[in-house]
């Protein structure tokens, strides 16, 4: 023992290896004890920290067969629609959930999913490996919403749980002021503390899909997610795409100045000193 955390050395992992029988020989290897060696003086693992390691494997093996299932054509990937069917399917066993109205449920799965697609599938083909699904943590989030307990603060902070997804919902509800369905423009504006400015909207119509000039749930997810979330590569990726009014691929000082004048402007209208641009200019540059 070090302290609460129980060790053991290589000889007696071979030797409990050999007692716990063929089904689990693939994780009593040198190579797997040689992973979870931690600067320990005396070359020993914690024997909790193994139990960890053999837990996560094999949950990542159910999962991927589990996902698989939902894999129509066979290729290792989900489309949007499988994965809709996957989530639709996991709802009954999440607790967390269990308050969900059946009738929110379709809106509850077009969140949830959103995230999938808008951070592993950036070229926008419709489909996401299984393998990728696998490694990003989305999936952790969602089955985290099988734990009872969850603290109030873990769940306004996970994406996947009823009071955000019922927040981004209820923020659409609220935006949408001729109750359409949809999102034009000036009910757009008023986003967040409604600061964000025409030049910059202008662009959001322009970039995104939308219909007869209005922006549907989806979309709205997608510009939600990429102003949460501003320091991910995806999000910085579709807030570049709308920055770059040539399509040129990078952005020179009239693009920057364009969007900025409009900043300015509303740096007046809110009482605040104006920043020179030629300030920030050469800061960036």
């Amino acid at each position: 023992m070090i302290g609460e955390e129980a060790m053991i050395n290589y000889t007696n992992f071979q030797i409990v290896g050999e007692k716990a029988g063929p089904k689990c020989k693939p994780f009593f290897t040198a190579k797997v004890f040689s992973k979870l060696i931690h600067n320990d003086p005396y070359g020993r693992i914690s024997i909790m920290q193994f139990f960890n390691y053999v837990m996560r494997k094999v949950w990542l093996h159910q999962t991927r067969i589990g996902l698989s299932l939902y894999d129509v054509a066979g290729q290792g990937y989900l489309r949007e629609s499988d994965l809709e069917n996957y989530i639709l399917e996991l709802i009954p066993t999440l607790p967390q959930l269990d308050g969900l109205e059946k009738s929110f449920y379709s809106f509850y799965v077009c969140t949830a999913v959103r995230k999938f697609f808008f951070f592993l599938d950036p070229l926008r083909t419709g489909k996401i490996k299984i393998q990728d699904i696998l490694a990003c943590s989305f999936l952790d989030d969602l089955l985290e919403l099988r734990d009872e307990e969850l603290s109030k603060e873990s769940q306004e902070s996970n994406w996947f749980s009823a009071p955000s997804a019922l927040r981004v919902y209820g923020q659409y509800l609220n935006l949408d002021k001729d109750h359409n369905g949809m999102l034009s423009k000036e009910e757009l504006s008023r986003y967040g503390t409604g600061t964000l400015t025409s030049v910059f909207l202008d662009r959001v119509f322009q970039e995104c899909l939308t219909y007869d000039g209005e922006m549907d749930y989806k979309t709205y997810l997608d510009f939600v997610l990429a102003l949460e979330n501003r320091k991910e590569p995806a999000a910085l990726q579709y807030i570049f795409k709308l920055l770059d009014i040539e399509n040129k691929g990078n952005l020179n000082v009239f693009s920057l100045n364009y969007f900025f004048r409009a900043i300015q402007e509303q740096m007046k209208i809110h009482g605040q000193d104006p920043v020179s641009f030629q300030d920030v200019k050469v800061y960036m540059y």
